[in-house]
């Protein structure tokens, strides 16, 4: 039974704030999708209010549900998160031309965003029954690199680099905070260095194009450096107090490119300027430090290691998409947390959320 006392620790700051970067981003969604002249993108708003409220049911639960629990069906998670990447190789969906979603009836679902989850767990109950104050040697980051290399690896073949990466991150905060012996982790940053080279030769064409954009979007405006360049315009153009709601001409033009998903932020930057910018940074920043803080005062080593994961996977999908809409990264498709369209976006956050809640609700057991 849900014990009572936990109700006076529930954290209603971190669900304030969530409910605040979730309003945000419906409305920046709306105006995403009704500003332009593209109609059948206007259905997409109702259908991410469908899903918030998914998440909403999918995050009370988790929350009620301890966390402990989560510990003894790591492998489960982890397992299951696996099964669907294979499944979406043979019986996946072809969007973009990537294969990246499976189709259940009239829901899409996009497995690459659960697993995140299901790597954070896995490791942090890996880590907790090995903590060493004087730090992980080679030998104990032999586990956690095979847990994160196969979601990295089919997770690329999709093809998806930008989710395949941020799970490689989250995987590499964790493991630093757990902290590494100094040799071990300069030779790791030695062979990460060499390294280099060969990745460059591994990348396909178009994932090389989007590096070299990046680096000088001018060289092809038309092309490859086109969604930059209209984002950037876009960001630019917002100034200081916006060009007001539903009134952005890059986004109602329809010059900005996938809009509504990865480069939404430069629709909220162009309508509400560098005022709700910032407010919308802030109250990032305010979610990742709350998650931190949760971390800090959570007792318990799985339940700290499983707070600062969350946390991690939440703040590098912000810091990613936000730098790229500004031309400061490639542009590799991450999302941004609870503002872009994306039912398994928006369930994969609001899980975290949960998770978030839970751990701060039982950090003084």
């Amino acid at each position: 039974m849900f014990d009572r006392r936990l109700a006076q620790c529930f954290d209603w700051g971190l669900l304030g704030l969530t409910f605040a970067i979730s309003a945000i981003g419906l409305v920046a969604l709306y105006s995403a999708v009704n500003a332009g002249t593209l109609t059948p993108q206007k259905i997409l708003f109702s259908k991410q209010l469908i899903w918030f409220g998914i998440g909403l049911v999918v995050m009370v639960f988790t929350f009620l549900l301890s966390y402990k629990s989560f510990e003894r069906w790591a492998h489960v998670f982890y397992a299951g998160g696996i099964a669907m990447l294979f499944a979406v190789s043979f019986y996946g969906k072809i969007i973009g031309g990537s294969k990246r979603w499976l189709v259940f009836g009239p829901l899409s679902i996009q497995p690459s965003e659960i697993i995140k989850i299901a790597v954070v767990i896995i490791l942090a109950r890996y880590y907790s029954k090995i903590v060493n104050p004087q730090g992980l040697s080679f030998r104990d980051l032999l586990v956690p690199f095979i847990i994160t290399m196969i979601p990295f690896v089919l997770i690329v073949k999709q093809p998806d680099l930008g989710t395949a990466m941020v799970v490689v991150l989250i995987s590499a905060s964790i493991t630093i905070f757990v902290k590494i012996e100094r040799r071990t982790f300069s030779y790791i940053m030695l062979v990460c260095t060499l390294g280099i080279p060969l990745v460059w030769f591994i990348l396909k064409g178009y994932q090389k194009q989007r590096i070299l954009t990046f680096l000088n979007p001018e060289r092809d405006p038309l092309g490859a450096g086109y969604h930059i360049i209209q984002s950037k315009i876009a960001v630019g153009s917002g100034m200081l107090q916006g060009k007001g709601f539903l009134k952005g001409t890059q986004n109602a033009l329809s010059f900005l490119p996938e809009q509504h998903t990865d480069f939404i932020f430069s629709v909220l930057s162009e309508e509400w300027g560098l005022m709700g910018s910032l407010t919308t940074l802030l109250i990032f920043i305010m979610i990742i430090a709350w998650g931190f803080n949760i971390a800090r005062c959570c007792r318990d080593p799985f339940g700290t290691l499983l707070a600062i994961g969350i946390t991690f996977m939440i703040a590098w999908q912000v810091f990613i998409n936000i730098g790229m809409v500004m031309g400061l990264m490639p542009v590799v498709g991450v999302p941004l947390p609870f503002i872009s369209y994306g039912g398994s976006s928006v369930i994969s956050m609001m899980i975290c959320i949960g998770i978030l809640l839970n751990i701060s609700m039982r950090r003084f057991e």
